[in-house]
């Protein structure tokens, strides 16, 4: 049975599967009370419970004290300096504490009960009043003292978990070391009843011994993203590096923990291990030896269905697979497992044998949407490549076609690329896939002429063109990727308004060149590797493409259709600022880059660092225009979220500015 047939094969099983879950879900919901769907309608009363506002990943709030007459009349409420500058670093870690990197404040904080909790690059947990900025408890896991961070973007995480119950409370993270925690949330103290005070991630991985530093000194598994909590059950996703020197790395399975005891209750195998679903797809025992492959990013939960839904990344290595041939299941899918026994549920493989690091970014969006008069609980997966793939979240049946599509064979020696990808019907792409002569930049015929020649040291082609390594008797470098490593959509997702129904995606288009190249066998048994992602500068150092370089597209969903889409930043100071446009009049360039969304019920929000200085912008969630503007002290980092408390509505974010980073909070004029 060759490769498509059994992909035939599958396709099959799991459409019987999904058609059997569906009738228990249909059986479940009629029997326990109407044909009603449980929506995904973001935060309510004035709390932020989740990283996202909710399990579902919305982004939501209905607060509408802030709105489209007064967002230009917001000020700094109160401003809390990260903690990790107070640390000594030098004297805890010696000459090397001063190389230790802690201006990557990403997180975004909880809010419950008028106390917001918060995590710093250096993965000290804080809470502080959520009215003045008080510090009220600080704990402090010392995740320095293990070296480097996994992630090569240095010391950074992204957020906390909460947990509660009639009589108690905890605020559950993981760190960049690689250990579990659960603090209780009044008190700031360690839950000594969880797996002895904290719960050691490496433990039971396979090639994740503490000892064996990788060859960057970072431990070999770690955390940056917000676990999740489904019930008593805390969902924990981990990273490896993405730059390997060996094949042979630690898989970065899922697991669920109880809450109350720390017990481990499930593990995940996202590559799967001998005897289990989807291990045929790993030729040549390739699963025994390779790792990734699991969930860097946030995660989803349907809190009603007790389904989380996991977007995995690729495994090793990100541009060569020739060491593990096959279709490589679970890498880059959404899987949908019950949270309660950690079993599969359902699956889709956005992308068979990666080789393009379009590792899945983001938290799934879950939203209740009525297509041609059918109500839907559907769940949009935005990605790198450019789409958002849109899924019955109950039975994982696309909501519009997904056909396979063939696409260019590999060119690496030994590679063994999938034949065919599969491409969405609906939602139109909201980024730009692949080159062609007619993306190139063209604001003068002089800077076009220029464009060509540079591209023509190139192989460029549509989505999905593999790398190449460097070819003197041709004279091309290598590949161009667009979308490139950063996507398309990346961590900062998407924003969805239950009220509208309409999905909002900030993305990029800038393109990267993968240099491929072959190490000496005594430092690297993969036969090709990325030495480096190369950025490719236009002609007088202008972007080589036309822009805009990041947008904001309005998907409606309810129709699977672009509502709108934006430039996101009308200026950007390098393009505008060269000799070679003197004179022209250029469109709207998209110089703000790509910043996480936040949704009210009155607004779309989101920041902007480039182009004139850091700011917030507010926008018509209809038309995408622009409605106000407020300068930032510092460049925007986390994404946004908002709250209410004492009867007023703020907007947190953290910002990075010369000093220490920040948690800003910004309110009206009392």
């Amino acid at each position: 049975m060759n490769r498509e047939q059994h992909r035939h094969l599958l396709n099959f099983v799991e459409s019987i599967r999904a058609a059997l879950v569906s009738l228990q879900v249909i059986a479940v919901l009629f029997l326990s009370s109407s044909s009603m769907l449980f929506a995904q309608n973001g935060s309510s009363d004035g709390e932020w419970p989740s990283y996202a506002a909710d399990a579902g990943s919305t982004k939501y709030t209905s607060l509408s004290q802030i709105n489209s007459d007064n967002f230009s009349e917001l000020e700094i409420a109160w401003r809390w300096a990260s903690i990790d500058a107070d640390l000594d670093l030098e004297t805890v870690l010696g000459q090397d504490g001063g190389d230790l990197s802690f201006g990557r404040l990403q997180a975004t904080p909880l809010m419950i009960d008028g106390v917001l909790y918060m995590i710093t690059a250096l993965n000290q947990a804080v809470a502080l009043n959520a009215e003045s900025g008080d510090l009220i408890w600080v704990f402090n896991p010392e995740a320095y003292l293990s070296g480097n961070s996994i992630s090569p973007l240095g010391y950074h995480h992204r957020g906390l978990a909460y947990w509660s119950d009639d009589s108690e409370a905890r605020i559950l993270f993981a760190t960049n070391d690689g250990y579990l925690f659960s603090i209780d949330a009044d008190t700031g103290e360690a839950d000594a009843t969880f797996g002895g005070g904290r719960i050691d991630l490496t433990d039971g991985i396979p090639r994740a011994e503490r000892d064996s530093l990788d060859y960057t000194g970072a431990v070999p598994l770690g955390t940056v993203s917000p676990a999740i909590v489904i019930g008593d059950i805390v969902v924990v996703n981990q990273i490896t590096s993405n730059r390997p020197r060996y094949k042979e790395r630690p898989p970065t399975w899922i697991r669920g923990y109880n809450i109350r005891s720390g017990e481990l209750i499930w593990t995940f195998h996202t590559i799967p291990q001998s005897g289990e679903f989807g291990v045929e797809t790993w030729q040549e025992e390739s699963w025994r030896y390779t790792g990734n492959g699991g969930v860097w990013t946030q995660m989803s939960a349907d809190l009603e269905l007790g389904y989380v839904y996991l977007p995995t990344e690729a495994p090793t290595n990100d541009y060569y697979g020739g060491h593990r041939p096959g279709d490589n299941l679970f890498s880059q899918s959404v899987v949908a497992l019950d949270a309660a026994t950690g079993e599969r549920v359902w699956h889709f493989q956005m992308i068979h044998h990666g080789i393009w690091d379009y590792d899945t970014p983001a938290a799934p969006n879950l939203m209740d949407i009525t297509v041609d008069g059918r109500e839907i609980k559907a769940l949009a997966q935005v990605t790198k490549q450019g789409w958002a793939y849109v899924f019955d979240r109950v039975t994982g049946v696309p909501v519009w076609p997904i056909p396979e599509i063939p696409v260019a064979e590999g060119s690496l020696p030994g590679e063994r690329t999938s034949p065919t990808q599969p491409f969405p019907t609906k939602p139109p792409a909201f980024a730009l896939q692949g080159i062609t002569e007619d993306d190139l930049i063209d604001f003068t015929p002089e800077l076009r002429a220029a464009a060509l020649e540079i591209v023509d040291d190139y192989v460029i082609g549509p989505l999905f063109t593999p790398a190449s390594l460097p070819d003197e008797s041709t004279g091309k470098r290598g590949t161009i990727f667009v979308p490139g490593v950063g996507g398309g959509a990346n961590w900062p997702g998407a924003g969805f308004d239950p009220e509208t129904n309409v999905l909002f995606v900030p993305s990029q288009n800038v393109p990267y060149m993968p240099f491929m190249a072959e190490l000496a066998d005594d430092e690297s048994n993969l036969r090709y590797i990325r030495l480096q992602n190369r950025g490719i500068v236009g002609p007088r150092r202008l972007p080589l493409f036309k822009p805009p370089y990041a947008t904001i597209t309005a998907f409606d969903m309810n129709r699977g259709e672009i509502l709108w889409q934006v430039a996101n930043g009308d200026g950007m100071a390098s393009v505008e600022r060269n000799p070679a446009v003197e004179g022209v009049e250029l469109p709207p360039l998209g110089g703000g880059g790509r910043h996480p969304v936040l949704v009210t019920s009155t607004l779309l929000i989101h920041g902007q660092n480039m182009g004139y200085g850091p700011q917030l912008i507010a926008r018509n969630k209809t038309t995408g225009e622009e409605v106000a503007r407020i300068d930032l002290p510092g460049n925007p980092q986390g994404a946004p979220m908002s709250y209410s408390v004492g009867g007023k509505q703020f907007i947190a974010l953290s910002v990075s500015n010369t000093s220490a980073p920040e948690l800003l909070v910004l309110g009206l004029p009392d």
